[in-house]
């Protein structure tokens, strides 16, 4: 008997890669043939439906994946560690990524390659949008400093749930429902454990099936951005030194930064790690958003990397909201960028203003596309530069914001990686005190 020869299939970031690749040769396509109408009716839909899918399930999979994380560390004293280390390392990450943006627009100096008559166009051009973000800017600002506590706790868990910009709501609801089972008797635990594996096992074949429709709604979504920006040539050639610095610090943060992190701290090889997240960096390139792509980041972390669900269920959705190391570097360059535009030099003092700035108001940054406009009109405030400068770089922001999404994601299961090998160190000294106590 001959044996049937199995093709070989191809990888998913490789899919995804050349749907991005088809997607472009279509808007292309388009363009040259006057189809741009083709291209938003027929075309990019199938886009806003992949995202939609991804957006489905990212509320239910960050609480039920919280609530069995929580829930899988057996006590509070356990969780009290993990999350304390969590946190604490996220927000080192961060300030690291701010410094490497102020080094980078301190010693490149992107603002001062710019047409000043271009900028003044450009002010004029966005204005309603500038003026937009402003406002709410403002509203946050004259709020106080403890508003941050009514937008942690919902008043309607419901009504958080049915908005993904709410995550934080939802985490924080998620975490106090882990915490409270954790402290009820062990045998009413047992159904409650039961029913959130079932869902677990229940919502990653969810995505499982959304993934097979991955490559054809990265497609559909670069062909609408190649469609976008057909007249915004010049603009990027006027903005070219700005993007160039900005994809300098996501390139030392991705290629540097987190591979030695990796080196050093966790118990993955360099190679694996990077090889193992191409496919999530490239959905995150393509849907600008951690939270849609947190779905492909647990699955891609657990099954390749080998972080166990009991980490990567707890480290990975409170990355999505409180790990912004892209958005982060993004914003000290586009500070000083706009700064340097407009005229204005910043003392010292404003720039470390800059990094305790960047660093809080990432926590609150929304983990989807264009989340961190209001959280940069804030950043600009605070050190005396117009909200209007924002104008300048909104042209070409939504190139650099699914690079800087690649670099969250990238962030988020960096950490998780290191936060394993510690509760791996944790477990192993457990058991070996335990064993000296039996012999004993």
């Amino acid at each position: 008997m001959s044996k049937r020869k199995t093709k070989p299939s191809i990888p998913l970031y490789l899919q995804i890669l050349l749907g991005m690749i088809g997607g472009i040769i279509i808007g292309m396509i388009a363009l040259h043939l006057k189809g741009e109408k083709i291209v938003n009716d027929w075309i990019r839909p199938w886009g806003q439906v992949f995202i939609r899918l991804l957006q489905l399930i990212a509320v239910p999979l960050v609480f039920i994946s919280l609530v069995k994380g929580v829930i899988g560390l057996q006590d509070i004293s356990r969780f009290s560690r993990l999350g304390g280390k969590t946190i604490l390392i996220y927000l080192c990450t961060t300030v690291i990524a701010v410094s490497i943006g102020l080094g980078l627009g301190v010693a490149v100096k992107p603002g001062n390659f710019f047409n000043r008559e271009k900028a003044a166009g450009l002010q004029n051009a966005y204005r309603s949008i500038v003026t937009e973000k402003k406002a709410a800017a403002e509203q946050v600002k004259d709020e106080g400093p403890l508003k941050f506590l009514n937008d942690l706790i919902p008043d309607n868990f419901i009504r958080a749930a049915g908005d993904n910009r709410k995550m934080l709501q939802v985490i924080f609801f998620s975490v106090l429902f882990g915490i409270a089972a954790l402290s009820i008797e062990k045998t009413l635990l047992v159904p409650v454990s039961g029913l959130f594996d079932s869902l677990y096992a229940i919502i990653l074949k969810m995505v499982d099936y959304i993934i097979l429709f991955a490559p054809y709604g990265v497609a559909a979504l670069m062909a609408g951005l190649a469609i976008d920006f057909s007249g915004d040539i010049s603009l990027f050639g006027a903005l070219a030194v700005y993007a160039a610095t900005v994809i300098a610090g996501m390139a030392i943060l991705i290629f540097v930064f987190y591979p030695l992190l990796i080196h050093f701290f966790s118990n993955i090889k360099m190679k694996r790690f990077i090889r193992t997240m191409y496919p999530v960096q490239l959905l995150a390139f393509t849907t600008s958003s951690s939270a849609a792509t947190l779905p492909v980041t647990l699955e891609t972390v657990e099954k390749e990397l080998g972080i166990s669900n009991e980490v990567s269920s707890f480290v990975l959705p409170v990355g999505t909201t409180i790990n912004m190391d892209g958005t982060s570097c993004y914003q000290a360059i586009a500070v000083l960028f706009i700064a340097q535009v407009i005229g204005i030099d910043l003392s010292f003092a404003q720039l470390l203003t800059i990094v305790s700035m960047t660093v809080l108001s990432s926590i609150g940054t929304p983990a989807i596309p264009g989340g961190s406009y209001v959280i940069l009109t804030m950043v600009l405030s605070s050190v005396g530069i117009p909200a209007e400068g924002l104008a300048l770089i909104l042209g070409i922001d939504r190139p650099l914001d699914m690079l800087r999404t690649s670099v969250n994601v990238t962030g988020d299961a960096t950490v998780a990686a290191i936060v394993e090998k510690g509760n791996e160190n944790t477990l192993i000294k457990k058991e070996y005190g335990n064993t000296e106590v039996q012999k004993q």
